[in-house]
């Protein structure tokens, strides 16, 4: 089951509808803000002391909602989590800017998010609060390069989940998460009894129905389970321009949509030496040259600047790779021919790392090309190598240090050769919750 979900969200003048859906999201957010009493510092204060906890109720109600719908939707193959951005878990600098937002959440009245509802409406203590917010902001940058250091590494990991934390499937974790945030509202509703003298009886009725459904849809989470990377793979669908140059007219461009073994089968994911040498000298893209194989060949020869990540494990740096380059980074995968490179392309695509290609005929090809005139390679031809092993016999582990590794760009300057590389611009990375 296939949504186009990328293309609906896309924000551009071709698809005005989306900035309408987003406004009235936008809308919709800031009313029930408003309506909860978030614009509210008394009310937003009074649950440190236990008497009014809404706030813990709306927000709660936001998050298990969220995560059931994300996770249906992800178990249904409408949404691929990958592709979702998740905040990297900063833990040391994270739990230091809990308790600095936590107690001017006291003093103040309010979060960052609703001191801008609470100022939209005309309150003046939201206004001094953003006010406060965008000082804190201006200090913080000033003051950020003498901790710099120990706020983007300290307790830093990267792309966590709950599930990758427990070890827990997706649907279990979504459960626990929502009978959790059941006991918690029930909890409040006492707190509040007990501190805010209220009376239960007047609570909406509807609200047990609501826990109820909740309830239902974790426990369908469940039973759906979550897509395989086999599944995902048999969803993979790229879709490729191709210009054909017309003689006196404008070329014609054509759009083609291809699956993955498609991409394969018709050498589209395979580019030749010459490309990926020169995409290193492209201002348009950032290539990345990842080395699937072991340690020890890359140790005898590897290309300049390419990474040893062995296939065994790339699963660990494929949260690194969503989440850290740059937009217009090209992921160029090696191997000594191109087995292991291939068997690498389908578990990145199917994890949803973008712009991900193959070097066509692995190191050995690349040795091939650029070795002819690199005196200083002293390896010789391997008689009969085998699949996806060295084809050279290296008399010393040299790594990088011959000049093929890292050929004249003056020298090869008029390579010429059919470009493959396409750049899929990932979105933008967007914050969400209450700050």
């Amino acid at each position: 089951m296939n949504f186009p979900l990328p293309e609906f969200v896309a924000v551009s003048t071709s698809n005005p509808w989306t900035y309408i859906v987003f406004g009235m999201i936008g809308f919709a957010f800031g009313y029930t803000l408003e309506m909860s009493g978030f614009g509210d510092s008394r009310k937003l204060a009074a649950q440190f002391y236990f008497t009014e906890m809404t706030v813990l109720k709306v927000m709660f109600t936001a998050i298990v909602t969220a995560m059931v719908l994300t996770f249906g939707a992800v178990g249904l193959g409408i949404l691929n989590f990958n592709q979702v951005w998740v905040n990297p878990t900063y833990l040391s600098s994270g739990i230091l800017g809990g308790l600095i937002m936590g107690v001017g959440f006291i003093i103040g009245g309010f979060c960052p998010t609703t001191s801008l509802a609470s100022a939209s409406t005309g309150k003046i203590d939201g206004m001094f609060f953003m006010l406060g917010g965008f000082v804190g902001a201006f200090l913080f940058g000033e003051t950020e390069r003498f901790f710099t250091n120990w706020w983007n590494n300290s307790g830093y990991f990267g792309r966590v989940t709950l599930d990758q934390v427990f070890n827990l499937p997706l649907g279990v974790v979504v459960l626990l998460a929502v009978l959790m945030a059941l006991f918690m509202f029930w909890g409040a509703e006492q707190l509040e009894r007990i501190f805010g003298k209220k009376d239960l009886s007047k609570e909406p009725k509807p609200r047990l129905v609501g826990a109820g459904v909740l309830f239902a849809a974790a426990l369908a989470v469940v039973f759906i389970g979550s897509p395989s990377l086999e599944d995902n793979y048999a969803s993979l669908a790229f879709t490729r321009t191709e210009t054909i140059p017309q003689e006196n007219a404008d070329p014609i461009v054509n759009t083609h949509t291809y699956t993955a073994d498609e991409m394969l089968q018709n050498r589209i994911a395979f580019i030749t030496p010459a490309e990926a040498f020169k995409a290193k000298y492209n201002q348009a893209m950032n290539p990345v040259y990842l080395d699937v194989r072991s340690e020890a060949d890359y140790n005898l020869y590897h290309i300049e600047d390419a990474v040893n990540v062995p296939f065994e494990r790339l699963a660990e740096v494929v949260p690194v790779l969503l989440t850290e380059p740059p937009a217009n980074t090209v992921f160029i995968l090696m191997s000594n021919d191109e087995t292991a490179a291939v068997e690498a392309w389908k578990f990145l695509s199917a994890s949803a790392v973008p712009n991900v290609y193959i070097l066509e005929g692995g190191v050995n090809n690349w040795i091939a090309f650029f070795g002819r005139d690199d005196k200083s390679l002293t390896a010789q031809p391997k008689p009969n190598p085998g699949d996806d092993e060295l084809g050279y016999i290296f008399p010393a582990a040299l790594g990088s240090r011959y000049e093929s590794c890292s050929p004249d760009p003056i020298e090869y300057e008029k390579l010429e050769f059919e470009a493959k590389i396409q750049l899929q611009l990932k979105r933008d990375k967007s914050g969400g919750g209450c700050g």
